[in-house]
């Protein structure tokens, strides 16, 4: 059996040296395809033959993943090592080449969504097989267009523009050093170091760790709070006023191909089910011999009295293939392929990003994974979660790049059904007193990944608004504490500290309104995993079959397809109660 260490992840796939004549010739290759690309423009014809169009389209396939290659390399290199000079002068590089390459295709975006007629669009379609979903959501999105040079002057702008204020975010947060004292001795952590103390056993450890990092947000609230008050507006700006779209958070919707009533439904059920999690933490205070919980031990051990345990790396990836295989020895296999070829990054070290991700550049190149490995339990069940990503990118292998990654809302679910079954896989093995313990931290998860996601963006949608009509740092602040006191009403002790936490959630910056696809995949995982337990190993095809449609159907119909009416209330309430079930069973053994 393979043993599995910590390290790097290997790019030399992709390239060896971004200085080297090979992968200049690469970007040379890019910059003439789209070049000659171009000279369909004269030739594009509503009546053209279904297999001209093809053609066309295999062309920006073509295009679309040499770019991504590139622009991945540059992406994964920056990631490893933020605080690289040679790393943040690729990304930028990329991110100019993206743009130019976005703007001499960009014309046959437009015709499609704008000047081709309806009739020979719809037959177009029709012999289109799987890209017919894609298609159709490009016609969906027309009148949200611009004309060509517009869309030219917003994708130059946007390198210089929302994406080097992401950048710039990314560059300051990233160098922030967090000095905590740990005993006698005053250390110097990273953010994921530092963030292992808000799950400490000691209760002013845990304060402590809070403090430090809200400090150093506090210490830079004016430059990062002037960073997102900018891309909001940016949002707005672009999104709201000059393409039309109803909402903020519309603009995201119909980027993920998926109703507002459906999201709405999704929020109004998360708002309306707070009680559930106010009661587990009431419950959770409790076990921890405490009269109430502060906000600064929501995460805390449930039994502060036993060392935490802590997982070798090796254990950690046998443990998440052994529940990948018992559900689908497939999806095993695909897990086992990121570390086989050395695609995943896992040591923690100065300048590398922050938490984790999976990053699939083609269909054809196995995805690379970033986790920061610090041998918590919680890391084991991020590893399982990342690699849920890693399947399910590989499920829908065959697809082509245009239609191969699910829409946001999907995004989520095979990383947090991995999670479900590794869970499941842990619990049939440990003793009451670890199940009490285990059981706790998941409900704990499930807090994290669907209420807390949820309010993160009814936030959101509070800021963007409150920002479009003007507004302070200090006044976005006061909106996230009201926030947080919504959620928890009486069953925590909440301090105003927390009010400057949504300077720290890297999301809100980075992909505004993405937070809403953690509260819709668990919940979504959460009925999959149902029909799991009901329907046994039977139910591992269809599964399968969700997963490999990738982003070829819009949510709504591929998950009708398997009898989930997600726009319906109850279908969320259904979660709810799964969670209830939770709640209560934690309460039958403590």
């Amino acid at each position: 059996m393979s043993e599995y260490h910590l390290g790097k992840w290997d790019l030399s796939k992709i390239t060896k040296d971004s200085n080297s004549p090979q992968f200049q010739k690469k970007i040379k290759e890019i910059q003439l395809i789209s070049k000659k690309f171009e000279k369909i423009k004269s030739h594009l014809d509503p009546k053209m033959s279904s297999k001209k169009f093809m053609r066309i389209i295999q062309d920006i396939e073509s295009i679309s993943e040499k770019m991504s290659l590139v622009g991945g390399f540059a992406s994964l290199s920056y990631s490893a090592n933020t605080q690289s000079d040679e790393a943040t002068s690729l990304l930028t590089m990329m991110s100019k080449l993206g743009s130019d390459i976005s703007n001499n295709i960009l014309f046959f975006d437009l015709w499609w969504k704008n000047q081709i007629d309806e009739k020979n669009a719809n037959r177009l379609i029709k012999e289109s097989g799987e890209l017919a979903g894609y298609l159709k959501h490009k016609r969906l999105i027309a009148k949200y267009s611009l004309t060509e040079p517009e869309e030219k002057i917003i994708n130059t702008l946007d390198v210089t523009g929302i994406s080097a204020l992401v950048k710039l975010y990314d560059k300051i947060t990233n160098a922030f050093e967090y000095k905590l004292k740990v005993g006698n001795k005053i250390k110097k952590l990273t953010r994921e170091e530092l963030t292992n103390f808000v799950r400490s056993n000691n209760a002013k450890a845990r304060e402590d760790a809070y403090k430090t990092l809200f400090k150093k947000y506090h210490e830079n609230k004016g430059v990062v709070g002037e960073i997102y008050q900018n891309i909001v507006l940016n949002w707005k700006y672009e999104g709201v006023d000059i393409r039309g779209y109803q909402s903020p958070i519309s603009m995201r919707n119909i980027g993920n191909d998926v109703d507002d009533k459906t999201i709405e439904s999704l929020l109004q059920v998360c708002r309306k089910n707070t009680d559930v999690f106010q009661k587990f933490f009431i419950q959770k205070a409790k076990m921890l011999n405490m009269k109430k919980l502060r906000r600064y031990d929501i995460y805390a051990p449930a039994a502060s009295k036993l060392k935490e345990k802590n997982y070798s790396y090796g254990k950690s990836v046998r443990l998440v293939f052994d529940s990948l295989s018992k559900f689908s020895p497939k999806l095993e296999n695909f897990a086992r392929r990121v570390f086989d070829e050395h695609h995943i990054d896992s040591s923690v070290r100065q300048g590398k990003r922050d938490g984790a991700f999976c990053s699939t550049l083609t269909p054809k190149l196995t995805p690379f994974v970033l986790v920061n490995f610090t041998g918590k339990s919680r890391d084991v069940f991020t590893l399982a979660h990342e690699l849920g990503h890693a399947v399910h990118s590989m499920a829908a292998q065959n697809r082509s790049i245009l239609v191969h990654d699910a829409p946001l809302p999907l995004a989520e679910t095979a990383s947090t059904f991995s999670e479900l079954l590794l869970y499941d896989n842990i619990s049939n093995e440990i003793t009451d007193n670890e199940k009490k313990i285990m059981l706790s931290e998941k409900i704990d998860d499930l807090y994290a990944t669907i209420m807390r996601q949820s309010f993160f963006t009814m936030f959101e949608k509070e800021a963007h608004e409150q920002i479009g009509t003007g507004t302070t740092i200090d006044e976005i602040s006061n909106t996230y504490l009201k926030n947080l006191k919504e959620q928890f009403g009486n069953s925590i002790t909440l301090s105003e500290d927390f009010a400057i936490e949504w300077c720290c959630i890297p999301h809100f910056y980075h992909t505004p309104f993405y937070c809403y696809a953690y509260s819709f995949g668990n919940l979504l995982a959460l009925s999959l995993f149902q029909r799991y337990k009901k329907e046994g190993n039977d139910f591992a095809p269809a599964y399968l079959s969700i997963l490999s449609a990738g982003g070829s159907e819009k949510p709504e119909t591929l998950l009708n397809e398997y009898g989930l009416d997600i726009r319906s209330p109850k279908f969320w309430q259904d979660g709810f109660n799964y969670i209830k079930t939770q709640v209560k069973e934690l309460d039958s053994i403590t």
